[in-house]
């Protein structure tokens, strides 16, 4: 294996980015060679991909077999091998498998991976790509509590799927999902996790997976992540405990995690004098308000760091503040022919004043078809444009299996007091939240069907003078579209 391969473009990474960014340079030069590194025997591929509007896409996500691209891409070779070493100053590349690459082009879109609360406690796991999910709904099959730290897309779903299970939810902040949402939006939310789960109509069902049982398929060190999950991560796993009827979700805001106890840890502990009304578990969490939970294990959904590990040895990248590649705004690192696109990476342009960078599958896509193109138009030497996708940041998703459409600075990022909010709820219908400055449209939340998005993201791109419309902007008698179309 130990060869020396020429090749003009070489993409590291098999999620949503570098997929996408590997498809794209494949079907541009399709008589080039191009590389897809990937730790993973499964690629992340985009299905179903849809533009619902000029920035909203709404795609589904499917984990296939490498070998279902390269029958797609004649020219696109996939090694199954992780990255040992980058030097970029020799344009070279040495995979964990003992190959030796010298590339022209290189685009790292090596992702993100978790950040967990410890290392390697036999209690703690988590969620980041399939093997995790699976470990998951293994050990909470024999669960009758557990304790979810984290309050972002992960966590928001986990607590809503599990079944048959105490759920403590943890989080550092006065509201939940406040990555995406402001506490208006979380009350609205709320009732859906007392809500009776038979009521819940499953209808989104987007990530289809395809891990065998066996595990077999699986090669490469273990600690390898395989690519981050998709959203609906969990339908068709059944997330399902062992107490019957009980869903209770009980929330502790407003506090982090002081301490992980083993059981034995917590029984020689001076807290154990409290032994009698917290019963036995295999851990035990104590919170920084004080309070202790015994629970089966601990879900750590905290967040994700950039997977920037084997690169940055004896390279000079510069880092953003998360420790994410610096890129310009032509997906460009510090480094010469060296791009990254995803989570891996962090927007070093000045960005739009209507966008800004999140860590969501949709920028994940984006990008690294972005970054595609930035590197054919480097080779053919043309110049590029920066995509339009970066003028308006735009997301659909799903929570609590109501529809969510977020535009622009939705949750007032960056805007100081200098705003003003509008807002519609009809309980268990829709939620909607629009910010206004100077009389101008920047941003809104969109929870349910409300078919405003595309009106919405069209008042915010044009940045049209609404002051005249005061409260009737959101008037659920008058018809919003008529004045605009």
């Amino acid at each position: 294996m130990a060869s020396d391969k020429q090749v003009t473009f070489v993409v590291v990474g098999g999620g949503i980015a570098g997929v996408t960014c590997a498809e794209q340079i494949a079907s541009q030069f399709a008589s080039d060679e191009v590389y897809l590194l990937t730790a993973s025997p499964l690629v992340k591929t985009v299905i179903h991909f849809k533009q619902v509007s000029k920035t909203l896409e709404e795609f589904d996500i499917e984990e296939q077999p490498s070998s279902v691209l390269e029958e797609k891409y004649p020219n696109l070779k996939v090694i199954q091998s992780a990255v040992k070493v980058l030097r970029a100053k020799e344009h070279l590349l040495q995979a964990e498998n003992g190959q030796t690459i010298h590339y022209k082009k290189l685009c790292i879109c090596s992702g993100a991976k978790p950040k967990l609360l410890t290392q390697d406690h036999p209690h703690v796991l988590g969620i980041r790509d399939t093997d995790s999910a699976q470990e998951f709904q293994k050990r909470l099959s024999k669960a009758k509590r557990v304790v979810v730290i984290g309050n972002g897309g992960i966590a928001l779903e986990l607590v809503y799927e599990v079944e048959g299970c105490e759920v403590i939810w943890a989080i550092k902040d006065k509201a939940i999902g406040n990555t995406f949402f402001d506490a208006g939006a979380a009350q609205f939310l709320i009732p859906s996790l007392e809500a009776d789960k038979k009521e819940r109509s499953l209808s989104c069902k987007r990530a289809r997976y395809t891990t065998d049982e066996t595990g077999a398929g699986h090669s490469g060190a273990s600690e390898e992540l395989g690519s981050a999950l998709g959203p609906d991560w969990h339908a068709g796993i059944e997330l399902r405990g062992t107490v019957q009827n009980s869903s209770g979700v009980h929330i502790e805001y407003e506090c982090e995690v002081d301490k992980i106890y083993t059981q034995e840890e917590f029984l020689q502990s001076k807290l154990n004098t409290e032994k009698s009304e917290l019963g036995l578990w295999p851990a035990y969490v104590q919170l920084t308000n004080g309070k202790i939970y015994g629970c089966d294990f601990v879900v750590s959904a905290t967040g994700v760091v950039p997977n920037t590990d084997p690169f940055l040895i004896g390279n000079h990248f510069e880092l953003a503040g998360d420790h994410g590649l610096r890129v310009d705004d032509h997906m460009r690192t510090s480094e010469q022919d060296v791009y990254a696109a995803g989570d891996v990476c962090n927007a070093g342009w000045e960005p739009s004043a209507l966008w800004q960078q999140m860590r969501l599958w949709t920028q994940a896509r984006q990008m690294g078809w972005y970054a595609a193109r930035c590197m054919a138009a480097d080779v053919l030497e043309e110049p590029i444009e920066l995509d339009f996708c970066f003028e308006l940041f735009s997301h659909i998703t799903k929570f609590f299996n109501y529809k969510v459409v977020l535009l622009g600075k939705f949750n007032a990022q960056g805007l100081g007091q200098d705003h003003e909010l509008l807002l519609r709820c009809t309980k268990g219908q829709e939620y909607v939240k629009v910010v206004l400055t100077g009389g101008r449209m920047v941003g809104a939340v969109l929870i349910g069907e409300t078919d405003l998005e595309e009106t919405f993201e069209n008042l915010i791109l044009n940045q049209m003078d609404l002051s005249r419309y005061g409260e009737d902007l959101l008037n659920p008698n008058i018809d919003i579209e008529d004045y605009f179309d």
